[in-house]
């Protein structure tokens, strides 16, 4: 479901993206091309900050947003997600929040006012907040990150979760080419 947010703002949404039904983009959203939205997604821009004002959620392109994700934004700060990221069932993104690209976040994860690097992954189950993860950093499952000095005992990303991440990102941009070809099916 595509809708405003209550000052008037919807979404904008590439033509080449794939949102599922079941999904919900609110307000000042941009959807980049070839992105994969899963079912149950929320993707919210509706809270203002002092000023009444509020900057947009972008989601770049070739990224996929998978089944129960939820995205959205204290105070109307910005949240963006780069190219070809995915971001795993059931997490959070709350921002503010910047994703770079080719970033993997596992499972369950929660993400809330941070800097993720590019190249970076970021396994099942973990929570990051109030600090930046430098490009390629590998975060194990269930790790909990709340400044940046947690980071000292984080190793960079190994090749084999590199490749799986990319490997992630390519299937979902498939997903997207084969929903959009039976989107008006029954």
């Amino acid at each position: 479901m595509i809708r405003k947010n209550p000052t008037g703002h919807l979404p904008k949404v590439a033509e080449s993206a794939f949102v599922d039904p079941t999904a919900i983009l609110c307000g000042k959203v941009v959807v980049g091309e070839h992105v994969f939205i899963g079912p149950y997604a929320v993707i919210r821009a509706d809270e203002l900050d002092a000023q009444g004002e509020l900057e947009p959620i972008i989601i770049g392109d070739n990224s996929n947003i998978q089944d129960g994700v939820v995205i959205h934004s204290k105070s109307g700060a910005r949240v963006e997600i780069g190219e070809k990221t995915s971001i795993a069932h059931r997490s959070i993104i709350h921002g503010p929040c910047k994703v770079g690209s080719q970033v993997f976040i596992g499972f369950n994860t929660v993400l809330f006012n941070c800097s993720v690097g590019a190249g970076s992954v970021i396994r099942h189950n973990s929570v990051v907040e109030d600090c930046h993860i430098p490009e390629s950093f590998y975060v194990p499952s269930t790790s909990n990150i709340h400044s940046d000095t947690d980071l000292e005992t984080i190793e960079s990303v190994t090749a084999d979760a590199s490749s799986f991440s990319e490997d992630v990102a390519q299937t979902n941009v498939g997903l997207v080419q084969g929903y959009k070809r039976i989107q008006n099916e029954l």
